[in-house]
């Protein structure tokens, strides 16, 4: 009876197979797809959530108001941290069950580096002259400012330059003859002129010490207490060379370096340290501070040494450009006379330069020049703060400036002398406030007396090696923890005045203490050494009693951010806050970068790489919610379509089911009947859908798409037997009568219809029931499209912004994309087989019509009116409850895409109706072709 019945209507039965065909296909690649895009952002996020270290430890109150507020650290923040964690938690700490390493950083502070930038300037000497004196004005470009540097100079002689001693205990090798003055005769050593002494070690152009002795050159410095460490005739220097055609200018230059301490071993297991080293070799866990005694030590003291490793590349940035004048020196025989006494300062500033071009230097040129053994000076070092920000108008941050630093930053313990070379940028702007550490003064006997009693010396900084941090191993840069340590941030200009005003270069830290930005540690120790350092400063800090700036700790065990390596993160760090909950506690694992626009001042603005914490796992709930809505709506669309097209053949047998009823049917036999067709349509459907997802899966690169294929088969079995299971069960409720009954509406008072479209509408609301059927699934499609599109813009919305975020949105895109194009295409599928069922219940209508003068147009036109009337009813409708539905979801989803959410629930239903009207097509070709008599016939 079944294999009959689907012979003799061969039509209905392949329609209701392809549409079986079409929603089994369409449901197992969707939730194919959804799986494999859930999957693929899963595993983005697996793959790129560990970074170095799992939890940061830092000292109490270090959160800053936009971390509390937003959850977003500053990639600055180590920077601007100087202790606040004491040894005893940090021994505790690494103590823990769980940890597998935890690696210290204590930041001691910010130490000068002196050496020289040499600008080469012989294309400018005069080939002829026996002696003379090149001057350059520098300008120092550092970031977004601009300084003025001091001038230059350097003296070229053809006449060879000497050394000699005075008294024994003096000595020059700047000693040349020339014309003799008499006023100049009493400063010449050896009968010959100093050169170089006057304008480079004493400026105050006293020509006696006393009433009576005449000047001389002496170890005894020029007493400078008077003086402001940023005046020009501090940093102005005079090179005096001897030569052909070979000169040089030597610009005095500082680097400040952050020295911090740490423990070599667990930095090691930790990022690789040991693999940076470029010179030399790197720090042991067996290195400290020792002592050496005044027998072994060159000058004769007793001294504390410190170990440290020094970066052989400069991490601050700035260029220098100068113009070069040739200076009017007169006779060049009085030449060595006139700077072989102390009025030489006055009479070089005051020489007349004509310009002979430029020069250019990099201001790191310095710095990568080697740094002698013991050549760093521990008589000072200073200590930052962080930057504060607040919030714009625009939702932007804003850096709060700080007031210029005060001069007595810039002053040594030591006669209260200007600490030399201090770098112009200081002058510039103010994020950071600055802090002095002034030493000790033990006068190398190793105990302090007076107002330094109690306290320790002053070590001497011995550089055993050089590293490179461009040597360490990357990590992902989708989950890049802050290792400021390593590196320094990464900021760009964010508007073009800012791009301009860079070069379209990236912002990089300058040697401005209280910059925006400032550098990261260049200079490390060990832990073991940290006493010998803090100790020595004339007033107790933090650092004496807390000195550990934050620990990095990795957790044993963890692979990622699977529920067991969340569980042994949250282990770790929940007993670290039982332990010490004053101290700050974050865990790391999944955090991301995210551009910051920040504005410096009111023409400058920057993009910087924040991070954004627990990003990873915000993803993970957000696309397991979204997946599960996926899979929910899809099957929903799909299971609403095959119920429409088996309802509605249902409904179009009722007559043959009314017949079957009068000669005996039982309920139960026409049940069997009905699923019995539907099954055999499912299998067959199911067969070649198998076939057909094969093929598709191939082709849009879907793993395992072979099994996936088989899937189709039970799939479409299970849809038919499902979407069946009420239509049948409906038909075995009918009567006998009922059943052969017209399946229209009765009849009320008559109204004339005087359009093609009112003739429509009137044939929609004859059979209501059916036009809501039809409606239905277009509805279901257009929300479906909705509901879809306002969970992509919030899932967007909650993870992107960062770049692990935006990796994941746009994996994503491809799955939901496919998911709003096919429950679309459904439902308009399924509209259109209501009315195409329609239209063959209702030939012999149409018959009529054309037997009284309807020509095929008008026929048409008004299948295509109720195509279209269908169409917006259920597209409206589907547009409201979509909207209905996204409010309900709540939480800020249509927070910002109000306009855009409706306006595209509008064009959905736009588009469905175009749908609806190009399907109508081919049945209003198939009917026009079908004579009159033979649809009267049939009826």
């Amino acid at each position: 009876m079944i294999i009959g019945q689907l012979r003799r209507r061969r039509g209905r039965a392949m329609a209701l197979a392809a549409g079986i065909l079409v929603a089994a296909t369409s449901f197992t690649l969707l939730t194919s797809t959804v799986h494999t895009s859930q999957a693929g952002t899963v595993g983005t996020v697996r793959k790129n959530a560990r970074s170095a270290y799992d939890v940061l430890v830092r000292p109490p109150n270090s959160q800053t108001d936009v971390e509390r507020q937003d959850g977003l650290v500053a990639p600055n923040f180590l920077s601007g941290t100087f202790g606040g964690i004491t040894m005893e938690q940090y021994r505790r700490i690494e103590g823990m069950t769980g940890v597998d390493v935890a690696a210290p950083v204590a930041n001691i502070g910010y130490l000068m580096v002196h050496n020289t930038v040499s600008v080469d300037v012989s294309r400018f000497l005069d080939s002829e002259a026996p002696r003379q004196i090149l001057r350059i004005t520098p300008m120092l470009a550092a970031g977004l400012s601009t300084h003025r540097a001091a001038d230059q100079y350097v003296y070229l002689t053809r006449s060879p330059l000497t050394s000699g001693k005075s008294d024994d205990v003096f000595e020059s090798d700047t000693l040349e003859k020339g014309a003799i003055d008499r006023s100049t005769r009493r400063y010449m050593m050896n009968g010959k002129y100093n050169v170089c002494f006057y304008f480079n070690g004493d400026k105050t152009e006293k020509t006696r010490w006393s009433l009576e002795l005449p000047m001389k050159e002496s170890i005894i410095g020029e007493d400078l207490s008077d003086r402001s460490a940023f005046d020009p005739d501090l940093h102005s220097r005079l090179n005096c060379q001897s030569g052909q055609g070979k000169a040089t200018i030597d610009i005095p230059v500082a680097y400040p370096v952050l020295l911090s301490a740490v423990d070599p071993r667990a930095e090691d297991r930790l990022v690789g340290l040991r693999r940076t080293v470029t010179s030399g070799r790197m720090l042991t866990e067996h290195d400290k501070s020792y002592v050496v005694p005044p027998s072994k030590d060159p000058q004769g003291q007793r001294e504390t040494y410190v170990p440290v490793v020094l970066s052989s590349r400069a991490l601050t940035a700035g260029k220098i450009s100068a113009t070069v004048e040739r200076l009017d020196i007169g006779d060049p025989a009085e030449l060595p006379s006139k700077l072989g006494n102390p009025t030489a300062n006055t009479f070089v500033k005051n020489l007349h330069g004509t310009p002979v071009g430029r020069v250019g230097a990099d201001l790191g040129q310095g710095y990568r020049k080697a740094v002698p053994t013991y050549g760093v000076d521990s008589l000072n070092y200073w200590t930052v703060g962080p930057v504060t920000y607040r919030r714009t108008s625009g939702g932007d941050l804003a850096a709060q400036p700080q007031p210029p630093q005060k001069p007595d930053l810039w002053v040594t313990n030591l006669n209260q002398q200007p600490v030399p070379d201090v770098p112009e940028e200081n002058t510039g702007a103010q994020y950071r406030k600055v802090t002095s550490h002034a030493s000790t003064f033990c006068n190398g006997k190793g105990v302090c007396e007076g107002p330094d009693y109690g306290r320790a010396s002053s070590p001497v900084i011995r550089v055993v090696g050089r590293f490179d941090t461009a040597e360490l191993p990357g990590f992902s840069p989708l989950t890049e923890a802050p290792l400021e340590t390593y590196q320094p941030p990464q900021v760009t200009g964010e508007d073009k005045a800012t791009r301009t005003a860079l070069g379209d270069k990236p912002l990089r830290p300058d040697r401005n203490l209280g910059g925006y930005l400032t550098p990261p540690p260049t200079m490390l120790t060990t832990m073991d050494s940290i006493t010998a350092l803090t100790r020595s400063r004339r007033t107790p800090s933090l650092q004496d009693t807390a000195p550990v700036s934050a620990i990095r700790l990795r957790v044993a065990g963890v692979t990622g951010v699977d529920a067991a390596s969340r569980a042994r993160v949250n282990a770790v760090a929940g007993n670290i806050r039982t332990a010490f909950p004053k101290l700050q506690v974050d865990v790391t694992v999944g955090s991301s970068p995210t551009l910051q626009t920040v504005a410096l001042s009111a023409t400058a603005k920057v993009t910087e790489r924040w991070v954004a914490k627990g990003v990873a796992l915000r993803i993970l709930k957000a696309v397991d919610t979204k997946s599960a809505l996926l899979f929910t709506l899809v099957l929903v669309v799909c299971a609403l379509f095959l119920g429409q097209a088996a309802l509605a053949s249902v409904r179009s047998r009722r007559t043959e089911i009314g017949t079957l009823r009068c000669v005996g049917w039982s309920g139960g036999e026409v049940l069997r009947l009905v699923l019995g067709e539907l099954a055999v349509i499912g299998l067959a459907a199911g067969v070649v859908g198998a076939m057909l997802a094969y093929g598709l899966g191939r082709l849009l690169g879907q793993p395992d798409a072979g099994a996936k294929s088989l899937l189709v088969l039970p799939v479409a079995l299970l849809l038919a037997t499902g979407a069946g299971l009420v239509p049948a069960w409906l038909a075995t409720r009918l009567g006998p009568m009922q059943a052969v009954r017209p399946p229209v509406t009765a009849a009320r008072r008559a109204r004339p219809v005087r359009s093609v479209a009112g003739l429509a509408a009137v044939n929609l609301l004859r059979v209501r029931g059916r036009t809501l059927l039809g409606a239905a699934g277009l509805a279901l499609g257009v929300a479906a499209f909705t509901v879809l599109l306002a969970l992509t813009l919030a899932f967007q919305g909650e993870v992107a912004g960062s770049l692990l975020g935006n990796a994941v949105v746009a994996h994503a895109r491809t799955a939901d994309y496919l998911s709003v194009a096919l429950s679309l295409v459904l439902g308009a599928a399924g509209a259109v087989d209501v009315l195409v069922l329609s239209q063959r219940e209702r030939a012999s209508d149409l018959a009529v019509l054309r037997a009284t003068g309807w020509t095929n147009r008008e026929l048409a036109k008004l299948t295509l009116y109720e195509g279209i009337g269908l169409a917006l009813l259920g597209g409206l409708a589907g547009a409201a409850a979509g909207l209905v539905a996204v409010v309900a979801l709540g939480q800020g989803v249509l927070h910002g895409h109000l306009l855009a959410i409706t306006g595209a629930a509008l064009l959905a239903t736009l588009a469905a109706t175009a749908l609806v009207s190009a399907a109508l097509t081919v049945p209003v070709r198939t009917l026009s072709r079908i004579a009159p008599a033979h649809l009267l016939a049939a009826d």
